[in-house]
């Protein structure tokens, strides 16, 4: 048997033949001996019959159209306080449970309205579908902004991947160049070091080459004055 459990009031389930032939056979005889009312189709349109197989067997369970009592309406509200904590319903943010349940509790209300004035009742069925399109169109936001931010999400992943590979790589070039940088001073270090070094050298030879020049140019000069001031014969 299905699960009743639903805030909207149903008749006894009615069993129908599976075959299609003897199902419409069966459901026009028990419409038939029902005597549907124009209160009955309405309900029947707002409300559609469930339908289900079991054990070979199809059953059918429509609406109630028994008028509600104010004791029905008190048990209505406790039945739904008790399925939202029965079924662990999130007070506040999107619960789809507490959503279904709040919904079945609505439509019992269409139904027990609809009992009294058609007329009200249609009104509370086109709130209900306006209320319903209105929160499948947030939903479809919600769904769309939702995937709008995983598609930035991931493109700023794959931007992020792409700058830590671009960072490895410029601190690889950085740490050549610096490594670079750093032969350059020792090669200008020892450049430097080896042309003092020969700076000093050539300095040193020169200046010695100086003083050898001046020794020879004195004992030169020394020996011309010693023959100019000698006796002449």
């Amino acid at each position: 048997m299905q699960n009743t459990s639903s805030l909207v009031k149903y008749n006894t389930p009615i069993m129908v033949s599976v075959s299609n032939t003897q199902k419409k056979k069966q459901l026009n005889n028990s419409k038939n001996e029902k005597l549907v009312t124009h209160t009955d189709d309405i309900l029947n349109s707002i409300l559609p019959p469930r339908e289900w197989t079991e054990n070979g067997q199809l059953w059918v369970q429509y609406v109630s159209s028994t008028p509600a009592t104010r004791l029905d309406v008190v048990n209505l509200q406790e039945k739904l306080d008790s399925q939202l904590i029965a079924r662990q319903a999130r007070e506040t943010g999107i619960c789809p449970i507490r959503s279904e349940l709040y919904s079945q509790c609505f439509d019992e209300l269409i139904r027990q309205i609809t009992i009294n004035c058609d007329e009200r009742g249609l009104l509370l069925l086109r709130v209900r579908d306006e209320a319903r399109m209105t929160q499948a169109a947030y939903e479809t936001l919600y769904e769309s902004a939702i995937a709008y931010g995983i598609r930035k999400t991931l493109i700023a992943e794959h931007k992020k991947i792409e700058l830590d590979n671009k960072i490895k790589s410029l601190s690889l070039v950085n740490k050549d160049l610096l490594n670079q940088v750093e032969n350059l001073k020792k090669t200008i270090e020892t450049t430097t070091a080896k042309a003092m070094e020969r700076r000093e050298l050539e300095e040193k030879t020169h200046t010695e080459e100086v003083e050898r020049i001046h020794r020879t140019n004195d004992q030169l000069k020394t020996s011309l004055e010693t023959l100019l001031s000698a006796p002449k014969k």
